[in-house]
């Protein structure tokens, strides 16, 4: 199964289901493992890859235009987003919204998606 990565991604958004977590956009951390076909640890063309930096300018540029009240959904919509937009055979998205709650170091949802 080959995949490649990203790890510790940050992206703002508008997220929360309280007044005063809507008031301002929050930063959230994202880790992304993204499936790609075998052929592309053998090809050196990056047509036949899922190019990591276009994925993370993609998932930046949405969730600055979106807002959400869920992680839930959010990460649903960065899985259709990978999966729709840039062929990967699957994706496991984790998303973090750090400093949420006292004394605790992380609070987050992780979903796995897959093509079909």
């Amino acid at each position: 199964m080959d995949k490649i990565f990203l790890r510790g991604m940050k992206a703002e958004t508008l997220i929360g289901v309280y007044e005063w977590e809507r008031k301002q956009r929050q930063t959230l951390v994202l880790d992304l493992e993204i499936g790609v076909p075998e052929k592309s640890a053998v090809s050196d063309d990056i047509g036949d890859t899922v190019h990591y930096g276009e994925v993370c300018e993609a998932v930046r540029g949405s969730l600055s235009g979106q807002d959400f009240m869920l992680l839930e959904v959010l990460a649903e919509h960065v899985a259709k987003l990978i999966l729709q937009d840039f062929g990967a055979l699957w994706v496991r998205v984790r998303v973090v919204k750090p400093g949420i709650l006292p004394n605790v170091q992380e609070v987050g949802v992780e979903i796995e998606r897959s093509r079909g």
